[in-house]
Formats: C-alpha cells, sequence, structure tokens
C-alpha cells in the first residue's frame, strides 16, 4: 500500500511542474486544427473529382 501511496504522491508533484497552455494557446491551436482540416478537405474533394472525371473520361 505504501508504494501505491507513494506513486500517486509523486503523480501530484510532477503535475505540478507541469506548463500547461493557457486558454488563449489553446483556442489558437484549436483554430489552425480546424482551419488546416478545411483547407485538406476541400484539397483533397477537388483532387477526387479531378480523378473522377479522368476515370470517367477514360472509360
Amino acid at each position: 500500500m505504501n508504494k501505491i501511496q507513494k506513486f500517486f504522491k509523486d503523480v501530484v508533484r510532477e503535475m505540478k511542474l507541469v506548463s500547461w497552455p493557457t486558454k488563449a494557446d489553446i483556442k489558437e491551436g484549436t483554430t489552425v486544427v480546424i482551419v488546416m482540416s478545411a483547407i485538406v478537405g476541400i484539397f483533397l474533394s477537388i483532387v477526387d473529382l479531378f480523378f473522377t472525371k479522368i476515370v470517367s473520361f477514360l472509360f
């Protein structure tokens, strides 16, 4: 039981040393992910449309 208590005390101590992101950092990161996901989605849609046209033209 002593090892378990020591483990959790160490966890609490380490969590206090963690450099947590600020709200602004989280907001900025989330915005970047959403925008990049939209850009990649649009790009892949255009590529898919392009290849669909090529395949339908060939066959």
